[in-house]
């Protein structure tokens, strides 16, 4: 099978006819009879030639975890579509983990101190103060994941051996991994309990700008908020409201509704607030297996692996 694969990655797959081709350069005529499609940081106007120029596709493999930039791409009901479900839960969970204690332990005041030259004896009165002291660890936290599919039940058992109390949110009640996990609209009852709120929404129609004022003022004033998701879902005004006072104590956010942040954005001098550039994930591990066995499966005209629903 003829499989178009960007230049941005590299993948073994043999027993393929495997063409690499320039994402920034039209897809080359000679290969617009391929059959499969490999998709990994592909700009829109790409994804939307492969959707018109590609008579006879039958793939479309992300190997993002989230579909929504194939979803919208204009593919005919007749190409299947698959996420990158998992080949990033370990390290989108390992970056949750790492923003997550840098603003728990406050880093971003101490390394302001290193920059400074200051060895700032103030920080160890605020962690010791009976008021503030519980704010300094994860032990004894309530976090809850918005979110909850597989990057989420890598990172609750982290968050649980640190101490912590997971509850998951999801569509629907019930139990997920082994944590309890709570549906939408039991968020308003939860959220006045929670210590971290972490995102890791796709963005969809439905998750739009869903982390809103209502959600953060719901949050108590020492409570913290991780994205590691989509930046669509988090409206960024209001976060930075939020910030700027004090109704959250910090955030920290990989994702932003358009990326690259642009210079001179609001968000970049917001109080209290970290931002990564989009790199929790960008290692995908395990994709050459997952676009094998999807080969495979259209081959045999079996339903894919991380299909995606239109």
């Amino acid at each position: 099978m003829k499989v178009l694969v960007p230049s941005s990655v590299s993948l073994d797959l043999p027993g393929h006819d495997v063409v690499v081709f320039d994402p920034a350069e039209p897809i080359p005529v000679e290969h617009r009879d391929a059959e499969a499609l490999v998709e990994w940081v592909l700009p829109a106007d790409r994804l939307a030639e492969a959707a018109r120029d590609l008579p006879r596709l039958r793939l479309v493999q992300t190997l993002s975890a989230g579909p929504d930039a194939i979803a919208g791409a204009g593919f005919g009901a007749d190409v299947a579509l698959a996420s990158g479900r998992s080949l990033h839960d370990a390290t989108v969970a390992e970056h949750a983990l790492a923003m997550l204690l840098a603003l728990v332990r406050d880093l971003p005041r101490l390394a302001a101190a290193q920059a400074e030259g200051r060895w700032d004896d103030a920080y160890r009165t605020d962690q010791a103060d009976p008021e503030t002291g519980g704010w300094f660890t994860l032990d004894g936290a309530h976090v809850a994941i918005w979110g909850f599919g597989g990057i989420a039940q890598r990172l609750a058992p982290m968050l649980e051996a640190l101490g912590a109390r997971v509850t998951g949110v999801a569509r629907s009640t019930g139990e997920r991994g082994g944590y309890p996990v709570v549906s939408h609209d039991l968020l308003p009852e939860l959220l006045p309990r929670v210590d971290v709120l972490v995102s890791i929404l796709p963005a969809t129609a439905a998750t739009d700008g869903v982390v809103d004022a209502g959600i953060l003022a719901a949050l108590p004033d020492h409570a913290l908020f991780v994205n590691v998701g989509r930046g669509a879902v988090v409206d960024e005004p209001a976060l930075r409201a939020a910030l700027e006072q004090r109704s959250i104590r910090a955030a920290a956010i990989d994702v932003t509704r358009v990326e690259p942040l642009p210079a001179g954005d609001p968000l970049w001098t917001t109080p209290n607030l970290l931002i990564t550039p989009h790199v929790a994930g960008g290692r995908p591990r395990g994709a050459a297996a997952l676009v094998l066995e999807n080969l495979a499966a259209i081959a045999a005209d079996e339903p894919v692996r991380n299909r995606v629903e239109r």
